[in-house]
């Protein structure tokens, strides 16, 4: 039995607070030590693996420089759209530069993200009548609401009420919790997660106990958006959202980032948001309605949607203050195959100014991501050493990861290079930087097959791949990659395990632990010239071989049948052939 992975550890503790914006300051609870599931075995792949790429060095000294610059006071914690972005997006060109990449935007470095940042006046409450008794749910208290439209006033009033069990309309496994049912301009009422994630397998309709994108809150937004919903509320339980409810308050309360549209992003519900498990209880309580059995039947393959007889009413002000930020691209063209590509990513900002802690405001995010920034650069110097591939690289540096994946959300949505044409691709963010490992986890393993190249590189570096620990916390889901998988590109997400060469699991849980307790997300995540390296250049000697081989080969990974995101991924390829076949010379 293995513990979590060291920085899956990390990650997991992390993604407690990846709720909405930057502006968690509630400490995470370190992650338990689980028993790992069990690793499925693959379908067979599509294509025969090409040959092993030899390993490149990784320069260690480029990796304690660009870290500790970048963590520095002087950038003073890389917040977007701030004075210090200008000086960091400067850095980050200056060493893309300097490795030997070319401008990747068309001549340019830069590609602009367009930003708004709405603030929600607090003095909303949410009220429900039609039951036995009328209710007023408090803000913070009992529930936290927002929206997405860019309007200066949101507006919801008697509302009918309907629950739709998880909110799930998932076609290829024939559930649909909005079957027969019209919400268009009433507030659905929604679980969190997916309805098999108490199993303990990875068996099921949902991937049993890991999570799939299905459960995460950000999906059930969406869909009640697509299905038409004036308000969609989900309703917080620790248990299966992974993260307690101050977590909830905090990510939703202060000023909240997005990505600006043209359509002032009108196409989704007027108010999201969510309510304490007390407040839905006693909700379900006043509509005459037994929660528990109710939440329940949601689990089971049939369930319909239950209109609860009551209406929702909630108003509020938003303040809006437009902006933009940049994300970073680098190029190293390919010989042979230039119009695909093979993709890294880490994302460059943190917090910028936070929570004092002994007199000392700059969160400067030294490891969460200076250093995943670093790997960046140290990988493109090495890949540049070894000369181009036959297929180009990418070397993306993208902003607003900590406001919620804004800044490869914007580049997946809006490619500089076609995503049908991106073979695949590796994200970083944070590196090892505690020792090096016997093992290596893959976070949402058992998804695609570009898993393959990762397993044989671990093999050749003469370690080991273990089971993810905790699945149901979706951490596949809360980093840069699901920018990219959600809409068809296989992204792989590794990290070191916890297996120390020095001192075994016992020092790989004590390593994160301290981090996630002491440092993450405060002034005290800190350069330290004592970190050991080791573990970050084993990590990033398995990337370099990813990254080579699928650049020297003409294979294109595919996700597994089962994986949400195989449609995406088909129907991309598909635009790309098409494209393809539209430009070849007629005969």
């Amino acid at each position: 039995m293995r513990a979590a992975g060291l920085l899956v550890l990390i990650s997991s503790a992390l993604a407690l607070t990846a709720c909405r914006t930057q502006g968690d300051a509630v400490r995470p609870t370190p992650a338990p030590a689980a028993t790992p599931a069990p690793s499925p075995t693959p379908p067979s792949l599509s294509f025969t693996l090409p040959p092993s790429a030899k390993a490149a060095p990784i320069n260690v000294t480029t990796l304690k420089t660009v870290t500790r610059v970048l963590s520095s006071n002087a950038f003073e914690g890389r917040a977007p759209t701030t004075p210090a972005e200008t000086k960091t997006v400067a850095y980050i060109i200056d060493q893309m530069k300097k490795a030997g990449l070319k401008p990747g935007n068309k001549g340019s470095w830069t590609q602009d993200v367009p930003l708004v940042e709405l603030t929600h006046s607090p003095d909303m409450a949410l009220d429900i009548a039609g039951g036995t008794r009328p209710l007023h749910f408090a803000y913070k208290t009992d529930m936290v609401v927002g929206t997405y439209q860019v309007v200066p006033h949101s507006e919801v009033r008697d509302s009918e009420m309907i629950f739709v069990g998880y909110g799930i309309n998932a076609p290829e496994k024939g559930w649909n919790d909005y079957a027969g049912i019209d919400v268009h301009g009433k507030t659905v009422v929604i679980l969190i997660n997916d309805p098999d994630y108490e199993m303990q397998g990875l068996d099921g309709p949902f991937n049993g106990r890991a999570m799939t994108y299905y459960g995460r809150w950000t999906y059930k937004f969406e869909e009640a958006a697509r299905q038409g919903a004036a308000a969609a509320i989900i309703v917080h339980d620790t248990f299966p959202a992974a993260y307690p409810w101050g977590v909830v308050v905090s990510s939703w309360t202060g000023p909240q980032l997005g990505i600006d549209a043209p359509n002032n992003h009108m196409d989704q519900s007027k108010a999201i948001g969510w309510i304490t498990l007390d407040a839905a209880k006693a909700t379900f309580a006043a509509a005459g309605k037994d929660f528990a059995a109710l939440s329940d039947a949601a689990k089971r393959p049939g369930f319909r949607a239950v209109p609860l007889g009551l209406t929702a009413s909630i108003a509020f002000d938003n303040k809006i203050r437009r902006q933009a930020s940049r994300n970073i691209i680098g190029i190293l063209p390919g010989k042979t195959r230039p119009g695909e590509y093979v993709l890294y990513s880490a994302h460059w900002d943190h917090l910028g100014r936070c929570e004092p802690v002994k007199g000392d405001d700059i969160c400067n995010g030294a490891l969460d991501n200076a250093s995943g920034t670093a790997g960046l650069i140290a990988l493109a110097q090495a890949q540049v050493k070894a000369g181009a591939a036959g297929r180009s690289m990418l070397f993306l540096s993208v902003t607003a990861e900590e406001s919620g994946l804004l800044g490869s959300e914007y580049y997946a949505r809006n490619p500089v290079y076609p995503l049908g044409k991106t073979v695949g691709g590796v994200n970083m963010d944070g590196l090892n930087v505690f020792g090096p490992t016997h093992d290596v986890t893959i976070v949402g393993g058992g998804k695609s097959e570009l898993e393959a190249f990762l397993n044989r590189a671990v093999r050749d570096e003469g370690r080991i791949v273990v089971p993810e620990a905790t699945p149901e916390k979706g951490s596949f889901y809360r980093s840069d990659h699901f920018s990219f998988a959600k809409l068809g590109v296989p992204m792989v997400y590794a990290e070191s395990g916890e297996d120390m060469i020095n001192g075994g699991v016992a020092a790989g849980h004590a390593a994160a632990e301290d981090y996630v307790t002491n440092r993450y997300h405060k002034p005290q995540d800190e350069y330290d010239p004592h970190w050991n390296w080791a573990g970050a250049v084993q990590d990033l000697q398995i990337y370099y071989r990813i990254g080579r081989e699928l650049a020297n080969s003409d294979v294109w990974p595919n996700w597994y049948p089962s994986a949400e995101f195989r449609t995406a991924r088909d129907q991309s390829r598909v635009g790309a052939k098409e494209i393809d076949e539209a430009k070849a010379p007629k005969p």
